[in-house]
């Protein structure tokens, strides 16, 4: 067989081709890995979900909201159980130490935290990335049960009621702040009887990884 002489057309047909069938494989792949990743990613929110607002029978990811909150949208996924709602789970993210933090987190119909999930984060092992586990129950910065429409949750060095991650208070204090505008889109939405999420109980019974920074001065 010939060998293809050694010129910039030739080097270009080949540059040409080879880029055309890399493309086509790519488009290719992308296409058979795109509906088991939605899936994946599908059944993931569906089990976060289901963790930090149990006991629900409806389907609140089919009826999520958009909720706005100074200009940020706000994924709202109201739970109710014999009709009768008994709150939310509610996804918002904020930058931490190493990039965006995004949780999913879960109130019951008068605002105080359930749970939550740390659905992604790119913040530092062993030290930031305990986020995932240092407030739930039991854990040594536990937010469950605050409610952060009496006062919002801040760790203990800003004068808050939080313990923050040892050597991490910049993620803790991104997730606090995730939190807290996670409960500001709570109590913004709108329930089928006008209504918020924050009042709808109310209105029905009438009653080292270089993290560790000194706190924003008060603006």
């Amino acid at each position: 067989m010939k060998k293809l002489e050694s010129t910039l057309t030739n080097m270009l047909l080949v540059l040409t081709g080879v880029t055309v069938v890399s493309v086509a494989l790519l488009a290719w792949v992308n296409e058979l890995t795109k509906e088991p990743i939605a899936q994946a990613n599908a059944k993931a929110l569906s089990d976060a979900v289901n963790l930090v607002v149990p006991g629900f029978d409806n389907n609140p990811i089919a009826e999520k909201k958009m909720q706005e909150v100074d200009g940020v949208q706000y994924a709202v996924y109201p739970a109710t159980k014999g009709g009768e709602y008994i709150g939310a789970a509610v996804e918002a993210s904020a930058m931490g130490f190493g990039g965006e933090l995004k949780v999913l987190v879960g109130f019951d119909a008068e605002g105080n935290v359930l749970n939550y999930s740390l659905l992604s984060h790119a913040e530092t092992p062993g030290l930031g990335s305990k986020a995932d586990v240092w407030f739930k129950d039991g854990g040594k910065g536990d937010i469950t049960g605050m409610n952060p429409g009496q006062a919002p949750l801040a760790v203990s060095k800003d004068g808050g009621q939080v313990d923050a991650i040892t050597a991490s208070t910049i993620t803790s204090r991104a997730f606090l702040n995730a939190v807290n505008a996670a409960y500001a889109a709570f109590a913004g939405q709108e329930m089928a009887d006008g209504a918020t999420g924050a009042t709808q109980k109310n209105v029905e019974q009438p009653a080292g990884d270089g993290e560790d920074a000194p706190a924003p001065a008060a603006q």
